[in-house]
């Protein structure tokens, strides 16, 4: 019996990275909005606990930057089996992509009930900011199996043509934190009240959801049919899904590095930064949440597609995705210039913050477009098995360029001038993304312009 065809090697390329992205743009979109609501819930406490939000903020990224990457190289390589019609191998990509992700979660774990205390005491002296941060810190980390295999569903359905199964995986497990949210942290319907607990709380309750859901439709996906029987990891497989893995993890962690090293440059020159940072990195992901939808869905169709050797597809997906996130970039970009007051109101900033932070946002929004290409050449890479220039790209956008500028300008220029640092290390990186793409476009892709051709010959 053959197996089910696949959409990512028929249905027109743009219309196919409109429908694997979509979705997970519409997931993602709900998925800041919960954060937002967390952050704008948990304000209402007191700016200790707000503040102890954003501290705890690069952890969370920190895990999603492992299972983000884990996710990059069990769809790349699922993806790829799959266009390669190896149906077998495909299935076996996708029972390893779950064991990973166990053991993902058991590191999390770990390192979280031993290491939140130590973290948070050495970026604040405040207790009560602490205390809510190691709260928060311990629930999550010590809860994140829920979102470890909701990644893991997400990332085998995607590969396998369906995209609204991501969409439902997360939409569902969001609105569940959205729901229990006021509930836990205020003690509503007889609750007890639980302040930043609660919000930790709702959040691991959602993604719990959200993972037993995404096991649901895994199991009954024709596309990779999934059996436990005889399951034995294997080295060769765990290699391959870790070296192209490895590099988005550590492309994914340079955002935890920028937010902890940005934390700590802004306090040498400003007592308002972590604020304003804060609020940044809550409001930007409605602009930069669908960008990553659009990576998540450009990704299985550039490696499938790649491994069946269709140049023209493709190259069709790159551009379109650059496209697609220009636009989107824009038009976030125009909200920040037009709207930053208002935006930093949502958490209830005080004077001071609002006087240095609307300068802020407007400075940090015209990098929007610079990153919206850099993001999306970085999943073009990835998929095309050039892990190292979106590592390259990467390291530029969030370390290299962006602390030394930071550091300069600010000591140069005043407190307002860090922001600048975005801008530039932005610009900067997006030529070096132009360039290893046009690189690439001229050795790996048009390679299977000659495949094609002796194929066509033969």
């Amino acid at each position: 019996m053959s197996a089910p065809s696949n959409p990512m090697g028929s249905m027109p390329i743009r219309r196919l990275v409109v429908h694997m992205s979509w979705p997970i743009m519409l997931s993602m979109l709900v998925q800041a909005l919960y954060n937002m609501v967390d952050s704008f819930f948990v304000a209402r406490l007191g700016g200790a606990a707000f503040e102890a939000l954003s501290l705890a903020y690069p952890v969370q990224t920190l895990m999603i930057a492992v299972c983000t990457g884990t996710g990059v190289g069990v769809n790349a390589l699922l993806s790829r089996r799959l266009g390669e019609k190896r149906q077998a191998a495909a299935s076996a990509v996708a029972l390893h992509g779950y064991f990973l992700y166990f053991l993902s979660w058991v590191l999390f774990a770990l390192l979280g009930l031993a290491l939140s205390g130590p973290y948070m005491a050495f970026y604040t002296a405040d207790a009560e900011t602490a205390r809510y941060g190691v709260e928060y810190l311990t629930v999550v980390t010590a809860g994140s199996l829920g979102v470890c295999w909701q990644f893991a569903g997400e990332r085998v359905l995607q590969a396998g043509g369906n995209p609204v199964g991501p969409m439902l995986i997360q939409g569902v497990g969001a609105v569940v934190n959205l729901v229990l949210d006021p509930i836990f942290i205020y003690g509503l319907f007889g609750f007890p009240r639980l302040e930043v607990i609660g919000a930790a709380l709702a959040t691991v309750l959602g993604q719990f959801t959200g993972m037993l859901l995404g096991l649901w439709m895994v199991r009954r996906n024709p596309a990779i049919p999934i059996h436990l029987k005889g399951f034995r990891p294997q080295g060769a497989v765990v290699g391959e899904i870790y070296r192209i893995g490895l590099p988005a993890i550590a492309i994914q962690a340079l955002s935890t590095a920028m937010s902890m090293g940005m934390n700590k440059i802004l306090t040498l020159f400003t007592d308002t930064g972590v604020f304003i940072l804060g609020a940044y990195f809550k409001l930007q992901s409605f602009v930069f949440m669908p960008i990553a939808g659009i990576n998540n869905g450009l990704t299985p169709v550039v490696s499938y597609n790649y491994g069946a050797r269709q140049r023209e597809r493709v190259t069709g997906a790159i551009h379109f995705a650059l496209a697609l996130g220009t636009a989107i970039m824009a038009a976030g970009m125009l909200v920040f210039l037009l709207l930053p007051g208002p935006l930093l109101s949502l958490f209830d900033a005080p004077p001071e913050v609002l006087r240095q932070g609307v300068p802020a946002l407007r400075l940090l929004a015209l990098s929007f477009p610079f990153a919206g290409v850099s993001i999306l050449l970085c999943a073009a890479f990835q998929a095309l098995g050039a892990p190292f220039q979106s590592l390259l790209v990467s390291l530029g956008r969030q370390a290299v360029l962006l602390f030394p500028a930071a550091l300069v300008l600010g000591a140069l220029l005043g407190p307002g001038a860090v922001w600048l640092s975005f801008l530039l290390a932005e610009a900067l990186s997006f030529l070096i993304a132009l360039l290893c793409y046009r690189q690439l476009l001229r050795s790996r892709i048009a390679a299977l312009e000659g495949a094609q051709a002796a194929l066509s010959s033969s």
